[in-house]
């Protein structure tokens, strides 16, 4: 029963620490484009795990060098993509669209009416939770796809990095590929006479990347990727029931629902 619990209880604290990276992002959308706070988030993350991790210098070359890089580029991409989405529709919507990338993945290994059962409960839990309202924004809808699309890849190219020996180190060395990589979009968009708020962003980097992606590798050896995309909808639960207790947000029977819909699909997909 404490094996089951603990691929879920995993992504949970991986949401709490995720969202509140997401209070301190808050505040940087103010003053930069959503395509630098989210470079600020995946650099500051590859730093930290440098500092921490200190990977050998072989894991930057080879084809290990060349996964892990695709990987960080991927995972900064999805990041982009998804705030400039949210920055053109409501987080709901996005949220929904996004969600297909995870729910393709899950049915990508589904092999059972059980399994299909707790993707359909996922996916409409999480669509009943993020209140989606379909909005009249192409660019908005194209950057959300795009975000599913890489968020899908990310969950691929995670699973392998996960079970190939020093996950940490793979995460480190994709992070600090990426950050060069974003280096002259960064330059080109940066807003003229701005410094770098250089606490918030290395909070940023800890919370809303180090550790969340680095428990999305424990999880991903614990679940696999079909079960860790299923997993992945107990994200906006946790977001939703941390408003509803930090900060007195009452939920609407429709989030409720889909609260039950999700716990439904966890457990569900768990008991094979």
């Amino acid at each position: 029963m404490r094996q089951r619990l603990t691929a879920p209880a995993v992504m949970i604290a991986s949401g709490l620490s995720l969202y509140a990276g997401a209070a301190l992002a808050v505040g940087l959308f103010e003053r930069f484009p959503p395509t630098i706070v989210a470079w600020f988030r995946v650099a500051a993350a590859g730093v930290v795990l440098l500092v921490v991790v200190r990977p050998a210098r072989w894991e930057f070359t080879r084809r290990v060098g060349l996964v892990a890089g695709v990987f960080g580029c991927v995972t900064m991409g999805m990041n982009m993509v998804f705030y400039e989405a949210i920055a053109e529709l409501p987080l709901g919507t996005a949220v929904a669209i996004e969600f297909m990338g995870p729910i393709v993945v899950a049915a990508w290994g589904s092999r059972s009416i059980r399994d299909w059962l707790a993707l359909l409960l996922a996916g409409g839990g999480v669509l009943l939770m993020s209140g989606a309202r379909w909005s009249a924004s192409p660019r908005g809808v194209i950057f959300a796809l795009l975000a599913a699309t890489l968020w899908a890849i990310y969950i691929v190219l995670g699973a392998r990095i996960a079970t190939a020996g020093s996950s940490n180190g793979r995460l480190t060395v994709g992070f600090c590929y990426a950050t060069v990589v974003g280096l002259p979009l960064v330059a080109v968009l940066w807003p003229h006479g701005a410094g770098v708020p250089l606490p918030t962003v290395v909070g940023l980097g800890i919370l809303s990347a180090a550790i969340p992606y680095s428990l999305d590798q424990v999880v991903l050896r614990m679940a696999g990727p079909s079960y860790f995309a299923i997993l992945l909808a107990l994200l906006p639960l946790t977001a939703a029931l941390l408003g509803a207790v930090a900060l007195g947000q009452s939920l609407s029977i429709a989030e409720m629902v889909g609260i039950v819909a999700v716990v439904g699909a966890v457990v569900a997909r768990d008991h094979r």
